[in-house]
């Protein structure tokens, strides 16, 4: 098992000043988490998706990360594979200098982005991306092997070059695919690419995401394989607040995913800003036709969700407040039900816009001081 961090930078406060605290409270928390034992720090990749993440490059994050640290794992959780946004060439360089300056300690998430306000801001359309993205997951892994390539694909032409430098880890580093839908999860097991499953569903999603994920992976053929290391492998997200007071943990927790549900149907579904100062201090309400209402007797969450611009909508599982909000031994049940479900990751995230940084400070303490020594 793994035990790992996943940054958003997601953030109140959108001003200057509020980005370079979110930043400055991040490289704080990676640090912690290094000394306490967790496995890897993950970041996000977004354009242009204010309060919901400003983490935007994650290239530049993480190679800071490696620098300050000298143990745990730098994960892109993913590189947007956009050609406008990320050229293949330019992936390939980054991914191996990074991995050489960290001694090997890379991981390496890809994927398609998820909104068409990102994909516009580069000159794409989301619905047609799927294509450019397989090829360029294709091409990057021959450039880490070998000494010269040349391609002539659909959408990107290379004449014969060399792509420097190669990657500390032979052949490469692991690869993953971010999993939002029950697509993504076939598609990463049938290319032997480890799957981030990066939704709220809770244990029993995971469970059925976690068959669909081996049975692909079970039937996968050789001639689809990314790469040149397959890695079979499910990380599920995990938000978390742990608290010694209960009931404050999950207030504080609810808050925070009421924030990132609000800042996501934002530039998802059509929402309305999220605007924590009109919630009040309480979260307790009655009545479906809010956005939100939360029963912490019953610990169930009820959010009106509404179909982005491509006709889908966020995961179910927002809809849950079920997360690992409460002491060390709620925490504790919640990841056991993960790992029963066939997690071979944990991926915590703490980062949820409302949440204070002493919060997140003092749950990556409790994780590392009670958590993981648990499971270990």
């Amino acid at each position: 098992m793994r035990f790992s961090l996943i940054f958003e930078a997601q953030t109140v406060d959108a001003s200057r000043r509020g980005e370079r605290q979110v930043f400055d409270e991040l490289v704080e928390q990676a640090i912690l988490a290094e000394n306490l034992g967790f496995d890897v720090v993950w970041s996000v990749e977004h354009t242009s998706l204010t309060h919901y993440a400003h983490m935007s490059a994650p290239e530049t994050f993480l190679a800071y990360i490696a620098g300050k640290t000298s143990r745990i794992g730098i994960g892109h959780g993913v590189v947007c594979l956009m050609p406008a946004m990320n050229h293949p060439i330019k992936v390939a360089e980054r991914i191996a200098t990074l991995d050489i300056l960290s001694k090997g300690r890379v991981h390496f998430g890809i994927g398609k982005g998820g909104s068409q306000q990102e994909a516009g801001a580069y000159g794409h359309d989301l619905k047609t991306l799927q294509p450019m993205i397989d090829e360029s997951m294709y091409l990057i892994p021959k450039m880490f092997v070998q000494d010269e390539v040349e391609h002539n694909g659909t959408y990107f032409q290379i004449p014969p070059r060399p792509i420097h430098p190669k990657p500390y880890q032979e052949p490469h580093p692991p690869m993953y695919m971010a999993c939002t839908n029950l697509e993504t999860l076939a598609r990463a097991g049938e290319r032997g690419l480890g799957a981030l499953v990066l939704g709220f569903g809770g244990p029993s999603e995971v469970a059925a995401k976690n068959d669909i994920y081996r049975t692909a992976w079970d039937n996968r053929a050789l001639c689809d394989q990314v790469g040149y290391r397959p890695i079979q492998h499910l990380a599920a997200l995990c938000p978390t607040i742990v608290l010694n007071d209960r009931d404050e943990a999950r207030r504080i927790g609810i808050r925070g995913q009421r924030y990132f549900y609000e800042s996501l149907n934002y530039w998802y579904g059509g929402g309305p800003r999220p605007d924590p100062d009109s919630w009040g201090s309480e979260l307790v309400e009655e009545g479906t036709n809010r956005i939100i209402t939360t029963q912490l007797a019953s610990e169930t969450l009820t959010m009106e969700l509404k179909p982005d611009e491509g006709g889908r909508r966020p995961s179910n599982g927002i809809l849950s407040a079920d997360n690992a909000y409460g002491t060390v031994d709620d925490c504790i049940n919640y990841v056991e039900q993960l790992i029963a479900a066939g997690a071979d990751e944990i991926l915590f995230m703490t980062n949820m816009g409302t949440v204070p940084q002493w919060a997140q400070l003092e749950t990556l303490r409790k994780i590392g001081t009670y958590v993981i020594p648990h499971f270990r």
